[in-house]
């Protein structure tokens, strides 16, 4: 239940359904926002919807001006009558009659306006919406908060979210409306949970009022306070004693508790508000989660949007995506640089998936926008404070002013990359600290990260999450284990690591043309990345599509199970859990998801499934080639995510080649939660060419696993 409208009123209208609307210019601006105004040889548009998927606008990026006609009968006397737009991509100026409502900004929050007046002067009603989402061409200084809906590697920079993107609705409260409800859990243990609550009250003056709170349908507080004219700011707390705990799936249940708030004037319930939130105590600690006490090692994978049209994406299809998540073994989801459709919170409270919210902040932005970020990150606050699922805020991805998209070449070396991060920028400095500062004002119960990819750097040399792409940008995948072993400090937490590759679902592509595909338009608006494309999977090296698609999926798969495989080597010494980039392709693209467009998985999403199992042996990987003679050393570990400790497990390691082989045994004990070195593999690689296998096998009663290891012999040239 996540229940933002009023329970009881005399009347709501839904104006979901067909508008009409006309690009905006001076005398629409000027004669199509009134009563009288025939609007009828307008376009169709939907609403929810984004006006580029109207034939008439596919190519528009507006402003629109939308028109829409309702009846509603006038208010009761003592009530009063709002209009809320649920969702607008971006910006709006709103008019009622011709009446002007105000000028509403930021696209994942409701905002509402009093229209009480207006609508006692009649029952015939027109809401005319002049919409703007301006085209974010300078992608160094931009000033609309949408983050990676407008500017990513994984849409397609033609496209404008612009539009009603959620419901509009009328609806009657009152004399006090609550006009925003934020519910916190400070702390919880099985004895008692404290709940911090907040209220925005819209009074229509002064006057007295009682505010009572439910949890449960139990009644657990009540007080009576006085409000003046206007916005009120409102805060409580209370305590539930012997609540049920909330858990991520791997750790326990998901019971969920209803809060419901009741605003009375004079004895008569004026407006209600529910949520539905979990009780749980979150915290992290040197990039280490844990959940009501007990730690957690985050396996988990970016989240991009659902598809490009949010208003597209049905609660079925969004919580899909996290049923994938769950069933590829991961607890956790980052929302990358964007804020979802509220189905997403719901799915993953319900599922107990963990979720790492990114600010809708993408790379870099004007120094106007400051003020409205901070604004908007309150707003963020009170749109999803309640789930229990969200563990963590993140400010801004990846603030570095110095390159704009990941898919430029301004760092080809992880060094520069670390060096370029030492320069101060307005955007990390300022900007990122002033949305982190209303994060931590707003939210209380949650760690808050002011940037994500940001290498440690002066004062404090302490830095943040990492972003490392060997395999893909930097070198090849085999680095991130040196690498780790000489930075540690960078491995705290990978946030984003991966590779891109083809997706089965590719006729965008146009297969049948091979090799003379579009290069060109697949780089433009497919996202296809063509400098690590031809570093590490060279077109060039295929006859035919099919064996490039294959070998770039392969590649994928790869790295992403010897990236996983080696941060969970480092279990908590440093590393506190990954995400890798990314679970899904929001359109059809040659990109990062495991899974495409159209949700069929890649081999990637397989190879995370293998290495994302609570236990897993796994070996230091081998490199690709060898020469007979060469001298090998492995170390073999054993990583379980198990509660409890695993007694007298055995594990075995064959090592196998054309005529020959070795075999090594290990048992032992591998304590709850834990990563142990079982064992060094030693040995001289035989004088022969052609395929070396290595098979481990761990076998216990309560688990079992498998891993295999292949390189190739190849003779030194004479």
């Amino acid at each position: 239940m996540d229940d933002t409208r009023p329970a009881l009123y005399d009347r709501t209208v839904e104006l979901s359904g067909p508008w009409h609307a006309n690009t905006a210019d001076d005398d629409v601006r000027r004669e199509g926002v009134g009563l009288d105004f025939d609007d009828s040889s307008w376009p169709i548009v939907p609403v929810p919807g984004h006006w580029q998927r109207t034939p008439e606008f596919a190519g528009n990026d507006g402003p629109l001006v939308y028109r829409h006609r309702f009846d509603m009968p006038l208010p009761a006397d003592g009530r009063r009558r709002f209009i809320t737009l649920e969702g607008v991509f971006y910006q709006a100026d709103v008019w009622l009659d011709g009446a002007y409502l105000g000028d509403p900004e930021g696209y994942f929050f409701p905002h509402s306006f009093d229209i009480t007046d207006l609508s006692r002067l009649g029952a015939e009603h027109v809401v005319a919406i002049e919409v703007s989402c301006s085209p974010q061409k300078q992608g160094t200084s931009k000033r609309n908060i949408t983050g990676t809906l407008q500017h990513s590697d994984v849409l397609d920079p033609a496209w404008n979210p612009g539009g009603l993107w959620r419901p509009v609705r009328v609806d009657d409260t009152g004399p006090v409306r609550i006009d925003r409800l934020r519910v916190l859990c400070r702390d919880a243990n099985d004895a008692r949970a404290h709940l911090r609550l907040h209220a925005r009250l819209d009074a229509d003056h002064s006057r007295s009022v009682l505010l009572r709170t439910s949890v449960d349908g139990k009644v657990l507080w009540e007080e009576t306070r006085s409000i003046a004219h206007g916005m009120n700011e409102v805060d409580w707390t209370l305590d539930v004693r012997h609540p049920n705990l909330w858990w991520p799936w791997s750790l326990g249940e998901q019971p969920l508790t209803d809060v419901v708030v009741e605003v009375f004037v004079e004895g008569e319930q004026s407006d209600r508000r529910a949520l539905r939130t979990g009780v749980r105590e979150v915290a992290m600690q040197d990039w280490v989660f844990s959940v009501n006490g007990e730690r957690l090692f985050t396996k988990g994978a970016n989240l991009a949007p659902t598809c490009a049209a949010l208003a597209e994406a049905t609660p079925e299809l969004v919580r899909r995506d996290v049923e994938l998540a769950r069933d590829a073994g991961l607890d956790l989801v980052r929302v990358n640089g964007h804020i979802a459709r509220p189905e997403l919170y719901e799915a993953a409270d319900a599922l107990g998936m963990l979720v790492w919210q990114d600010f809708p902040l993408q790379w870099s932005y004007a120094r106007t926008i400051r003020k409205e970020a901070v604004r908007q990150a309150r707003e963020a606050v009170d749109l999803l404070g309640h789930h229990p699922s969200i563990v963590v805020w993140c400010a801004h991805n990846e603030p570095a002013g110095t390159t704009d998209s990941r898919s430029h070449s301004a760092a080809p070396t992880i060094a520069r990359n670390v060096l370029q991060q030492q320069i101060p920028s307005w955007n990390k400095s300022i900007l990122d600290r002033w949305v982190k500062r209303a994060f931590e004002a707003a939210d209380e119960t949650r760690s808050v990260i002011a940037h994500s990819g940001v290498a440690p750097h002066p004062p404090q040399f302490d830095g943040t999450d990492s972003h490392l792409f060997f395999g893909w940008y930097h070198g090849e995948s085999r680095d991130l284990d040196g690498f780790a072993a000489a930075m540690p400090r960078m491995v705290r937490f990978v946030s984003e690591f991966g590779t891109q590759s083809v997706p089965d679902s590719n006729e965008f592509m146009h297969p049948e043309r091979w090799p003379a595909l579009d290069w060109h338009g697949l780089a433009v608006h497919h996202g296809m990345q063509s400098e690590p494309i031809e570093r590490h999977v060279p077109p060039t090296d295929h006859a035919t599509f099919e064996s490039w698609k294959v070998a770039t999926q392969q590649h994928q798969a790869s790295v992403l199970r010897h990236q996983i495989e080696t941060l969970l080597r480092l279990k908590y010494q440093p590393t506190g859990g990954f995400c890798f980039l990314s679970l899904n392709d929001p359109s059809p693209s040659v990109s990062w998801g495991v899974l495409d467009h159209e949700r069929h998985p890649k081999p990637a999403y397989a190879a995370v499934v293998e290495a994302c199992r609570p236990v897993i042996v796994v070996a230091d990987h081998l490199p690709p080639t060898v020469v007979p003679g060469a001298a090998l050393a492995m170390d073999v570990h054993v990583v379980s995510d198990l509660r409890t400790a695993l007694q007298s497990v055995s594990c075995t390691a064959t090592l196998r080649w054309a005529g020959g082989g070795h075999r090594w045994e290990w048992s032992g004990d591998v304590p709850p939660d834990s990563c142990v070195r079982v064992g060094t593999l030693q040995f001289v690689v035989p004088d022969m060419a052609g395929e070396v296998w290595l098979d481990l096998t761990l076998e216990h009663p309560d688990a079992a696993a498998t891993n295999r290891y292949t390189t190739r012999v190849v003779r030194s040239n004479p």
